[in-house]
């Protein structure tokens, strides 16, 4: 790319994309990604104002645009009702305002990495002749996926199966993760946590927004682990943490939300979580052995099928959560933790999963587009 320096200098992108964290981070990594080829290129983030982009991005002082747009409420309460009632308004609120932003920003490609926030900008990049990269993370494609494939220059995956189900030209990069995921040190545990680096370490999470399931089955477990002197790292999502945080202690560390994922996976002998790509993806890049506990309405059971990938692969352990009780749970634990040779070996089976020049090869896709 060094001839196109001064043209590349210009480079204007548009990377959507939110509601989780499955669906932002991807998007950070990218945008990092692309910056750190060339620190001249201009990146601007849509996210929605009901997502967790709504924190994340103002944190990081990245340039964002938020949209108040949000998916069809189940149920038939009356909150429910009311918000859908207000959806057609909200939809015409977020398109007026990612049309001002493609007048003044005008891009030259746009990116979508999931999530509601992500489809009015590719449908809008569309209309305008924008070049458009989608990157799927699942091996079950989202709904603005299905929808855009076809029209998207490129369509990055991380599972082949993904093929199955779209039109389009797919290109296996495997998922962005964020390069700084590998920086941490589990020495600096008692900085990060309070925690000592002496003692066997789970940390448990349900992904950014938290898991009902998950928490309750801690909740449930937490005594058992006390007393085999094993400390916790939780994260309970927003929603949970009053609940759960009178379990803080000396051995225990209940928190909401970890902006440090790199200081928690190096903190940590075993990882407790959902099988979302994302998450599989990090577990997979810092070489951590885990126990997944696949979520089960998730779209085409994708989150079973990532999980056994990686017990096909022993590189973890299944629980099924119409299996998840607070017995089977300690005892699949301990059972890990007590045997220091499975956990190396499972260690090293998940790092041969890892995909980590895979932000490389979508950012490589992302400049070929504006050539």
């Amino acid at each position: 790319m060094n001839g196109n320096q001064n043209y590349m200098d210009d480079i204007r992108i548009i990377i959507a994309g939110g509601g989780t964290g499955g669906h932002l981070y991807p998007a950070i990594a990218i945008g990092e990604a692309l910056q750190a080829r060339n620190p001249r290129v201009n990146i601007h983030y849509v996210g929605s104002t009901f997502g967790i982009e709504y924190e994340v991005l103002p944190v990081k002082s990245l340039p964002h645009t938020l949209i108040p747009i949000r998916g069809i409420q189940r149920g038939f309460s009356p909150n429910a009702l009311g918000k859908n009632l207000i959806l057609p308004y909200r939809y015409l609120i977020s398109s007026a305002k990612t049309k001002i932003l493609f007048q003044e920003f005008n891009p030259h490609v746009v990116v979508g990495t999931g999530g509601y926030a992500s489809a009015l900008p590719v449908k809008i990049a569309l209309k305008q002749n924008i070049p458009i990269l989608l990157q799927e993370q699942n091996s079950y494609p989202g709904i603005t996926t299905r929808l855009f494939s076809e029209k998207a220059k490129v369509v990055c995956i991380a599972f082949d199966e993904v093929k199955d189900h779209l039109k389009g030209n797919c290109i296996n990069t495997g998922n962005p993760t964020r390069k700084e995921l590998c920086n941490g040190y589990h020495s600096n545990m008692a900085e990060s946590f309070q925690l000592d680096p002496e003692k066997k370490t789970i940390f448990l999470f349900g992904g950014s927004q938290g898991s009902t399931p998950l928490n309750i089955i801690m909740d449930k477990s937490i005594q058992s682990f006390q007393q085999e002197k094993i400390q916790v790292l939780w994260q309970t999502g927003y929603n949970h943490f009053s609940q759960f945080q009178h379990h803080d202690s000396d051995s225990v560390r209940v928190v909401p939300y970890i902006n440090q994922m790199a200081a928690a996976y190096a903190s940590s002998n075993l990882i407790i979580s959902r099988a979302g790509a994302l998450t599989l993806s990090e577990i997979s890049l810092c070489g951590k052995p885990s126990i997944l506990i696949p979520f089960p309405a998730a779209a085409g059971n994708h989150q079973m099928k990532n999980a056994q990938a990686f017990a096909h692969a022993d590189a973890a352990h299944i629980i099924e959560e119409k299996n998840l009780t607070s017995f089977h749970f300690v005892e699949s634990v301990l059972s890990l933790l007590r045997n220091k040779n499975k956990l190396d070996q499972m260690a090293q089976q998940t790092k041969s999963l890892s995909k980590p020049e895979a932000t490389t090869a979508i950012v490589d896709q992302i400049l070929q587009l504006i050539q």
